[in-house]
């Protein structure tokens, strides 16, 4: 019998366990994510943060899945992931008028945050792939759009959010050969306003439709500023199935984005032991 300190934490709904990294590794991750994760044999959590040390930052998280699958990143985890930092060894951070800076290692790059209180920002690595307007035969002809803010994300426009059925239609285009062999999260969006979005996430690994998903609430925004066409304003609020609502800042220049962050609210549910 092995036991494991945790924590549990939640961003916009996003919920993740978090632990400490071991070495050596004497657990297998992808287990114990599928186990820790189960909502009515565990402790119920949308991934598994694994965090250790790091040479190149203040720390180095790996995300598993629920389904034991291992992510790129995760938006809504790195913000976990930087305020369970911050309030855990204070001393590596430089403080601004009152602010935590952590720098956090991923799969997908460095990812840079701000603390301050329970609001946590973090810059993502550079968006890439952009593709709009792709033409997707799901029964009908279907119009998607792609998008690469650390892991690959589709996002599809809807008139309506409460008349889609996420799960279903998620679940077909997540697996459609258009984004083999990886797949891509599904976000549907409704715009409300040049300014103001709302976002249905399908997240893949959970298999599921999820209250939240920070790199899918930043990849709606930003193919939502292209297909508006505004970037006098660069900012956009995104409300999600949660009912909090996040923030994402960007800069496009040339076609490509930039300096995109996001930000939004974290909060400590509880500690505990688990027992392998």
């Amino acid at each position: 019998m092995k036991k494991i300190n945790f924590t549990k934490m939640v961003a916009a709904g996003n919920d993740f366990v978090v632990i400490g990294a071991r070495k050596p590794q004497t657990i297998n991750y992808k287990k114990l994510a599928i186990a820790i994760c189960n909502r009515k044999l565990g402790i119920g959590a949308d991934g598994l943060l694994v965090l250790g040390k790091s040479s190149r930052a203040d720390v180095r998280m790996r995300i598993f899945n629920a389904d034991g699958s291992e992510a790129e990143m995760c938006g809504n985890g790195a913000r976990c992931a930087a305020l369970y930092k911050a309030q855990g060894a204070r001393h590596l951070h430089v403080r601004q008028a009152g602010k935590a800076q952590v720098n956090i290692e991923t799969k997908a790059g460095i990812i840079k945050s701000v603390i301050n209180g329970n609001k946590v920002k973090i810059r993502l690595t550079e968006p890439k792939d952009l593709k709009l307007d792709l033409a997707v035969k799901l029964g009908r002809a279907m119009r998607v759009n792609f998008i690469n803010t650390g892991v690959p994300h589709a996002v599809v426009f809807v008139d309506s959010l409460e008349k889609i059925d996420v799960f279903f239609l998620g679940r077909q285009l997540r697996f459609h050969k258009i984004f083999a062999p990886k797949g891509a999260n599904i976000d549907f969006v409704e715009i409300v306003s040049p300014d103001k979005i709302k976002v249905r996430t399908y997240e893949r690994g959970v298999e599921d439709e999820t209250l939240a998903c920070g790199t899918g609430v930043t990849a709606s925004a930003l193919v939502s500023a292209v297909k508006l066409g505004r970037f006098c304003s660069n900012d956009i609020s995104v409300s999600t199935k949660s009912g909090e609502t996040l923030k994402v800042y960007f800069k496009f220049r040339l076609n490509k984005f930039s300096d995109v962050w996001l930000e939004g609210k974290v909060n400590t549910i509880c500690q505990g032991v688990y027992h392998v």
